[in-house]
């Protein structure tokens, strides 16, 4: 019996070397190749929740992988300039990067989805639409054609509405106000009559002080204190109706993913959904202590915008999200998907989490 187990054996390492693939070699391989990637992110280096995103998930991908994949950080404008991002790593220049999939709407119309849309989902409404929903099997089928596996990694929740030189009491004062708000805010923006820019965060301050600008959005109190928006402009409004639960994302060039065994694709895919917990976590903790900071001790105004300004920015949400539809086969798709995500939730939410929160406000 034991010579029929030896011979059993041989004849199966045999039949691997045969086909070139020798068992006990191959699997050595795979768990000690090492590899050495580089992420480029729109952010500034290390900057609060957003950069520290960026570092989190290639520190967590470099203790997961007992330092088989480690990943070195460049901040906006370090290796590329911010809004390069997406066409490095599309190209191979750097292996992954750290950005906001609306920032590249001028490579598809449909891009904004996978951030945020203008009256859309909440942070946990959209993370259910993307693992449970369908979106992000439509983000990776949009980002095929760029070379590109993207993964949610971050999400603020509910941003603010963005920083105005001069109060806005009605409608009236925001004809002619021009206001950096990238993505389909913009478009919403443009309707009402705001001239819109897109540019990165890094130029916000300086833009906004020497009145290049007149109004920007950014984040939220825990970023917009670490930028000092607040030195350049004092009325602070809300709600970020542009972004009411804006995803941040991971992009892979492919080719470099798929030079990656399988266990390491793994850790890759799981630190990405772990920074996402932790970056949202990160948000509820730092907003309201910065928000309290900007109020008393920075003399910063905290207004919500007049009712007829939501209005006629719901009603503009409406018309833009219509075009964008109507001449994008794409678009169309995602929104179908979206949209029907978006009502099937909406009653829970509603029901559960809404009506708690009203019933906190009562004495």
């Amino acid at each position: 019996m034991k010579r029929r187990d030896i011979v059993l054996g041989l004849g199966a390492t045999t039949l691997l070397t045969a086909c070139g693939q020798s068992q006990a070699p191959g699997i050595a391989t795979s768990k000690t190749q090492r590899f050495e990637w580089k992420m480029v992110t729109t952010w500034p280096k290390n900057f609060p929740g957003l950069g520290s995103a960026a570092e989190y998930l290639a520190n967590a991908i470099g203790e997961m992988s007992g330092g088989r994949l480690t990943i070195r950080v460049y901040g906006a404008g370090e290796r590329v300039p911010a809004l390069e991002t997406f066409d490095a790593v599309s190209r191979g220049a750097a292996e992954m990067g750290h950005g906001a999939a609306y920032y590249w709407k001028g490579k598809s119309p449909a891009a904004p989805f996978f951030t945020a849309i203008p009256f859309g989902l909440t942070a946990q409404e959209m993370n259910g639409w993307l693992y449970f929903g369908g979106g992000l099997e439509l983000w990776r089928e949009l980002y095929d054609g760029f070379n590109l596996v993207p993964f949610e990694a971050g999400n603020t929740g509910t941003q603010m509405g963005g920083w105005f030189r001069d109060p806005i009491n009605s409608l009236a004062d925001l004809k002619g106000v021009k206001m950096r708000i990238p993505g389909l805010g913009g478009e919403v923006m443009k309707k009402i009559g705001v001239t819109t820019v897109n540019i990165p965060g890094g130029e916000l301050f300086t833009a906004l002080q020497t009145g290049t600008i007149d109004a920007t959005e950014w984040v939220g109190p825990y970023n917009d204190l670490a930028f000092g928006l607040h030195k350049a402009a004092k009325n602070y409004y809300y709600p970020g109706w542009q972004e009411p639960g804006p995803t941040l994302e991971a992009i892979v060039n492919k080719d470099a993913w798929n030079t990656l065994p399988e266990d390491l694709q793994a850790i890759v895919s799981y630190a990405c959904q772990a920074t996402g917990s932790q970056m949202l976590a990160e948000y509820a903790a730092r907003n309201q202590q910065a928000l309290q900071t900007l109020v008393n001790e920075h003399g910063v105004k905290l207004q919500a915008f007049p009712d007829d300004v939501m209005a006629a920015l719901r009603e503009a949400s409406d018309e833009v999200l219509e075009e964008l539809i109507a001449n994008d086969a794409f678009s169309r798709k995602v929104y179908d998907s979206y949209e029907a995500y978006r009502m099937r939730v909406e009653q829970s939410t509603r029901i559960m989490e809404q009506a708690y929160l009203n019933s906190r406000e009562l004495p």
